[in-house]
């Protein structure tokens, strides 16, 4: 069963960090670009990274370039995404989703075809 399972929300103070992981599961994960999506309240889903199976990819979002770190785990099929200084604006639900092909890219959301359930991350003082 192809799977991906987001796990490492909560709610945090702005500035602080949060790492979320994707585990995927029922698929060559070696195979396939992974991508992090998130989506606030009444907002459209916005893609804010993704990494390619060569890791020579590596896409962010304007709004989190230079806090966020996007890496993957081949061996236990695991993509982390490491969110520092993080600001209210940041709140949403996270959404990791595998990319149809090895490398990725944010603009297309189309593109991807397996998504998790998501992870709530609230930043809020």
């Amino acid at each position: 069963q192809l799977q991906l399972v987001e796990s490492g929300g909560g709610l945090v103070q702005p500035g602080g960090s949060l790492r979320l992981s994707c585990a995927a599961s029922g698929f060559p994960f070696d195979e396939h670009g992974i991508g992090w999506f998130r989506q606030a309240p009444g907002k459209e889903r916005e893609g804010v990274s993704c990494i390619g199976v060569s890791r020579e990819i590596i896409l962010y979002g304007d709004s989190v370039k230079g806090r966020f770190t996007i890496s993957r785990d081949d061996a236990n099929n695991t993509v982390y995404l490491q969110m520092n200084n993080l600001q209210v604006e940041d709140t949403g639900v996270y959404y990791c989703a595998r990319h149809r092909f090895a490398g990725c890219w944010l603009a297309t959301i189309t593109s991807y075809d397996v998504w998790g359930q998501g992870t709530q991350v609230t930043v809020s003082s």
